[in-house]
Formats: C-alpha cells, sequence, structure tokens
C-alpha cells in the first residue's frame, strides 16, 4: 500500500495542508505545534506513507523542476507554449509538471500548493486570471511566479515578472484591419472577458473603433455565459456567438474573435447560415496555431511570437529559483504581428438574414 499512498492524502488524515507535512518532512518544523506535529506523525505511521526516491531528491534539492499551468490543453496553443516551456527547461536541466487549471482559482491553489509541498519552488501561470489571491500565502512560502500574458494589477500585493504580447495593439491591429476592408459593424467573439488578457483586447477593440469615428456597439460584443471561459469548448462557443452576431436585425459583417480556436468555431456559425467567408462575413482570430494555415480558407490572424515568450518566461524563472537575477518584477511585452490570409475581404452590401431579430 505504500507505493500508492501520496502526501496528499497524509495532510488529508492529519487536517493540514500538504506544505504543512513537507515542512515537518523537509526538517522546517521548529515553529510547528507539537500537537500538529504528532498527528502528522499518526497519519505517516497509519497510512504507511513513505516518500519515494524522486520525493527525496526533492528535498535534498537534488531534482529540478518547475510547474507549468495552463487554462487547458484542448487550445493547441497551450500545447504549443507547453512544448516551449518543456525544451527550455530541459535544456537548463529542469522538468516539467503540466497541469490544466479551466482558470479555476481554486483548482489553482490544489496544484500549486501541492507542487510546493513536493519541493517544486516555481509555477509559470497562464491562467491571466485578475487576482492572485488564492496563491499569495505560497508566495510567502517561497514559491515564485512568473505570469504568461497578465500585466500587474494595482490590486496586486506581489508584484511578479510576467511575459506577454501586448493585448491592446494586438485587438487594435486586427480591428484596423477589418475598419481598412470598409467594415464598421465589427463583432468581438469572447467567452468571459474576466481575465486581463481578454480586459486588454476588448480595450483595444473599442479603442481602434473609436479612433475610426465609429462607436463600439455592445450587440456586438459577445461574451457567452457568464464565468465561461470556452478554453475546452471553444469551437462549439464560437460557433454559437458568430451564429447570434452574424444574425442580428443590423448584423456583423466581420468578427474579431479572441482567439484562433472560437475563430474556427465562428467558420461554422457563418455556414450554418449559408453565409461565405470572406464575401459575406470576415474573420479575424488571434495566436496563430498550426490549423489556421489549413482551414479554408485560411485564418488572418494575430501572431504571438510563442517560443520567445516560453523561453523568455522559463528562463527568468529559473532565474528567480537560483538567485542569479535580482532585479526589479517587470514585464516583458512583445509585439504581435497581423498575419493577413484568406478570411478577410472588403466589405460588401448585405442583406439581413431572413432569420434575424
Amino acid at each position: 500500500m505504500s507505493g500508492k499512498v501520496t502526501i496528499t492524502e497524509v495532510a488529508k488524515m492529519a487536517g493540514v495542508s500538504v506544505s504543512t507535512v513537507s515542512n515537518l518532512l523537509n526538517g522546517r518544523s521548529e515553529r510547528m505545534r507539537p500537537e500538529t506535529k504528532d498527528r502528522i506523525l499518526a497519519a505517516i505511521e497509519d497510512l504507511g506513507y513513505k516518500p519515494n526516491r524522486a520525493a527525496r531528491q526533492l528535498k535534498t534539492g537534488q531534482t529540478r523542476i518547475i510547474g507549468l499551468i495552463v487554462p487547458s490543453v484542448a487550445n493547441p496553443f497551450y500545447g504549443m507554449f507547453a512544448r516551449h516551456v518543456e525544451k527550455t527547461a530541459l535544456e537548463n536541466g529542469y522538468q516539467v509538471f503540466l497541469c490544466n487549471s479551466e482558470r479555476k482559482p481554486e483548482r489553482e491553489r490544489s496544484y500549486a500548493e501541492e507542487l510546493l509541498g513536493y519541493g517544486v519552488k516555481g509555477i509559470i501561470l497562464g491562467s491571466s486570471l485578475t487576482q492572485f489571491t488564492h496563491l499569495e500565502d505560497l508566495m510567502e512560502q517561497g514559491l515564485n511566479l512568473v505570469a504568461f500574458d497578465r500585466l500587474a494589477q494595482a490590486e496586486d500585493r506581489h508584484i511578479i515578472d510576467s511575459v506577454g504580447v501586448d493585448n491592446k495593439l494586438a485587438a487594435r491591429l486586427a480591428t484596423k484591419h477589418l475598419l481598412a476592408m470598409g467594415h464598421r459593424r465589427i463583432g468581438f467573439l469572447s467567452g468571459s472577458t474576466a481575465t486581463v488578457s481578454r480586459m486588454d483586447r476588448l480595450a483595444g477593440y473599442k479603442f481602434a473603433l473609436q479612433e475610426a469615428g465609429v462607436e463600439p456597439d455592445p450587440k456586438l460584443i459577445w461574451e457567452g455565459t457568464p464565468g465561461t471561459f470556452g478554453d475546452a469548448n471553444a469551437i462549439e462557443l464560437g460557433r454559437f456567438g458568430a451564429h447570434e452576431l452574424f444574425s442580428l436585425a443590423d448584423p456583423a459583417t466581420a468578427l474579431f474573435a479572441i482567439n484562433d480556436m472560437y475563430a474556427l468555431g465562428a467558420y461554422q456559425g457563418a455556414r450554418d447560415l449559408s453565409l461565405e467567408i470572406p464575401d459575406d462575413v470576415s474573420i479575424v482570430g488571434m495566436d496563430d496555431i498550426m490549423l489556421t494555415e489549413i482551414a479554408q480558407p485560411p485564418l488572418t490572424t494575430i501572431k504571438q511570437p510563442l517560443q520567445q515568450i516560453a523561453e523568455l518566461s522559463t528562463k527568468r524563472l529559473i532565474e528567480r529559483i537560483q538567485n542569479t537575477y535580482s532585479g526589479e518584477q517587470e514585464h516583458i511585452s512583445l509585439t504581435p504581428r497581423l498575419i493577413v490570409r484568406g478570411s478577410t475581404a472588403r466589405r460588401k452590401h448585405r442583406e439581413p438574414l431572413a432569420t434575424s431579430r
């Protein structure tokens, strides 16, 4: 049985956190209450818990591992990001634990606590949530974080390193491209915008419209169900959202989708309505995943320099873990690039659909 027992089970039986069990196992129990220590030792004995070789290596600092928490590798963008992070980590003598959080704070907390309990000292966090309050005490215990795609926020108690593109600029590039094609009814297609990166993209979209003298229409901003980000079902949500935006009484003639997966879903939403891309409607995505080139027509999108983002994030995290970089926390902002393909064209007059509402 001992080979199957985990530190999490010990913590649960003892009624303490994983990091508390780890502190005892690693000789950091000077401030621990005697009764707490006794409960942990009793749980270890009752369960027959024996740390395996990897755990012992973690405690002695011999095994070097970093964590990577992303929303969901169901989106190929995050799968490719993980691949680049792993490559850079291996080149620097580290391995990677990959976790999918679906942007749920409680799941991120659980993963981070578990990783810290096993001796992992650093995590790359890709959820871009508006707050890190669920991780603050773990950071105070020595957990290093590097955020991908998240600018620091005024309410952050801990300023952490971050790497990503200028999301406001990315949305402006996409929207200005559609404006240059003669479109004025431009939709914004997204799941919940309750993340820093998505709020920035929405702000960039609105700014580009206002720059061109076009007042943003709330009816053209589709955010789905509150709290639903669509990381694992973006194609389904993109299809549904596009269907609604293209069916308005005064419909969108073009869309900027929050990412390529939503954009590809919008392809099907358009085809449900017998609309041709780009003859009837134009669509722009963001990320430049590999599927964009083989879509029919190939998708116009905003390219993120993903390999560079992954390399910079991983190297900075390792520098923090090893204390080889002691500078102030900073945000490294990279420049997005518009890739024009076949999904956008000059606007043509289109009569409202018979199903419009």
